[in-house]
């Protein structure tokens, strides 16, 4: 399951790290993206993917439009996703719970993967 958060091809991993060049780009950061890695972890108590960033090394940050300056130790992570794995019934629970019906699901018979139908009531 977790290839599917850290791929060979490093597009996941440039799908993160571009987080620091939006906050560079729009908030005037200094992040250095070279400085930071990728780092998808499995969080079994929560039944979800994590995705952090992680500092290579001490480094302080500034985001000038946020009048923030952040200092990272080495190994520090910045978290950024939660995706929370969720079974057949526990959707349709927590569709009623926030006012929707289920009204198809399909899955995947390949991989852990389904698509809900869901209805405002």
């Amino acid at each position: 399951m977790l290839r599917a958060y850290d791929d060979e091809l490093g597009v996941t991993a440039a799908f993160n790290l571009n987080l620091l060049a939006r906050i560079n780009r729009d908030l005037d950061g200094n992040f250095d993206l070279s400085r930071f890695e990728h780092v998808a972890r499995i969080n079994y108590e929560t039944r979800s993917v994590e995705m952090h960033l992680r500092s290579m090394c001490r480094q302080t940050v500034i985001v000038d439009a946020a009048e923030l300056s952040v200092e990272f130790l080495e190994g520090e992570t910045i978290w950024t996703e939660s995706s929370h794995k969720y079974s057949l019934p526990e959707v349709v629970s927590l569709a009623s719970t926030a006012g929707f019906s289920c009204a198809a699901q399909w899955v995947d018979d390949q991989w852990p993967f389904a698509e809900n139908l869901l209805i405002a009531e």
